[in-house]
């Protein structure tokens, strides 16, 4: 029974993990369609940014969906903090061998969910205010 149980929260652990992962990239993707261009813009390199539409089209379909992706973004973020209080309450298994491995894994899930966190608020910056105030 208490292998069967284990199993259960392995498998919560490994959805847990996904849904960070899936996080960080969706977190990338606002950076990739807002913060990437005015960096590029405001160092200069507007040749560089011309020619990388030129051969990356799908910037321009990023930049004119960021209100979605900055909501799928951040109902992303949402579903990954809930995930994160629900297992944070789970316990490690009692072997020493998988604590450590579980342990290992809610380090990482944690410095994962704050660097998409980061990259979120870097890239709603030059999304919805860098605009505003230049």
């Amino acid at each position: 029974m208490a292998y069967r149980l284990f199993q259960f929260k392995g498998k919560k652990m490994k959805k847990n993990r996904l849904v960070d992962l899936l996080t960080l990239f969706t977190s990338a993707s606002t950076l990739v369609c807002c913060a990437l261009p005015a960096l590029l813009v405001a160092i200069g390199a507007g040749s560089v940014m011309a020619g990388l539409v030129s051969n990356v089209p799908q910037l321009i379909w990023l930049s004119k969906h960021k209100v979605v992706i900055f909501i799928f973004a951040g109902l992303m973020l949402l579903f990954s903090a809930a995930l994160r209080l629900y297992s944070k309450n789970l316990s490690c298994p009692i072997d020493e061998d998988l604590t450590r491995a579980c342990s290992k894994t809610k380090v990482a899930s944690n410095a994962i969910y704050i660097f998409s966190i980061f990259i979120y608020l870097i890239g709603g910056f030059f999304a919805f205010l860098a605009p505003r105030i230049l």
